[in-house]
């Protein structure tokens, strides 16, 4: 499975921005993954910021709740995240991630950058 994120980019705080992870490749019924993203600011550990299960069942970290939503298009094998209300602190390099069973895919970063 291939993943390809873009969207991400340089926007003032308040600001909105969305992100977008194409997912393409062997698995036959992409619409069984699990999706979601995670995101790695400088100096610090990857973290995950939204997922989404094959269901559409989504969560969240406390830190971007009420501000970033997470959601899928099937039919493009693409999942989005909404983000707004943006902060200086959610600055990172965002990543896509895919999931099923056991197996584990990741797509090329995108970065935000956030201005105060």
């Amino acid at each position: 499975v291939q993943l390809q994120a873009s969207g991400g980019g340089l926007v003032q705080a308040g600001g909105s921005l969305r992100l977008s992870c194409e997912a393409s490749g062997s698995i036959s019924n992409l619409r069984a993954l699990g999706m979601g993203w995670y995101r790695q600011a400088p100096g610090k550990l990857r973290e995950s910021v939204a997922r989404i299960n094959s269901g559409g069942s989504t969560d969240y970290a406390d830190s971007v709740k009420g501000r970033f939503t997470i959601s899928r298009d099937n039919a493009k094998n693409t999942v989005y995240l909404q983000m707004n209300s943006l902060k200086s602190e959610d600055t990172a390099v965002y990543y896509c991630n895919a999931w099923l069973l056991r197996l584990d895919y990741w797509g090329q970063g995108t970065l935000v950058t956030v201005s105060s």
